[in-house]
């Protein structure tokens, strides 16, 4: 597994992006003055994006329908979380675009390569629960006895 969105699983059997590209923003408020030049305040995050491509190649995984499913997500409107193979939570994303671009057909018009480009937004940070962090130091705890 390389990363989970909800229950999609991007894999190599799925839909396995070559590329990640994460884009975090923060706002200033900008106030000209007289004179000089302008005062800037820090009124909080902005928008955090990460878009994902890669390539689809039906032949080989025998699947053309993984950028369908994420249609339907998208559908929805729902924030699914975002989880990374390594075990990384990035958060609640929305499925803001997907692309997709067919090439080296079949005669029977069937793409041999797919390529896509999902563009998600973050919404909500992960905040581990009480009982989640509760839950990991256990864990560290375990492990560090574990190597003592």
């Amino acid at each position: 597994m390389m990363m989970a969105l909800g229950l999609f699983v991007f894999k190599l059997s799925t839909a396995a992006y070559q590329e990640f590209q994460r884009s975090t923003s923060w706002k200033h408020a900008g106030n000209n003055r007289f004179g000089t030049t302008p005062s800037y305040q820090y009124t909080g995050k902005g928008e955090d994006t990460i878009t994902l491509t890669g390539d689809i190649y039906p032949e080989l995984t025998g699947f053309n329908d993984s950028l369908d499913r994420l249609r339907e997500m998208a559908d929805t409107g729902k924030a699914y979380i975002l989880i990374e193979g390594t075990g990384k939570i990035y958060g609640a994303c929305t499925i803001g675009q997907i692309q997709e671009t067919k090439t080296v057909f079949f005669k029977n018009g069937g793409a041999r390569k797919i390529s896509f480009t999902v563009n998600l937004t973050i919404i909500r940070d992960y905040e581990p629960s009480i009982l989640g962090g509760l839950v990991g130091m256990g864990v560290n705890l375990a492990n560090r006895f574990r190597s003592e």
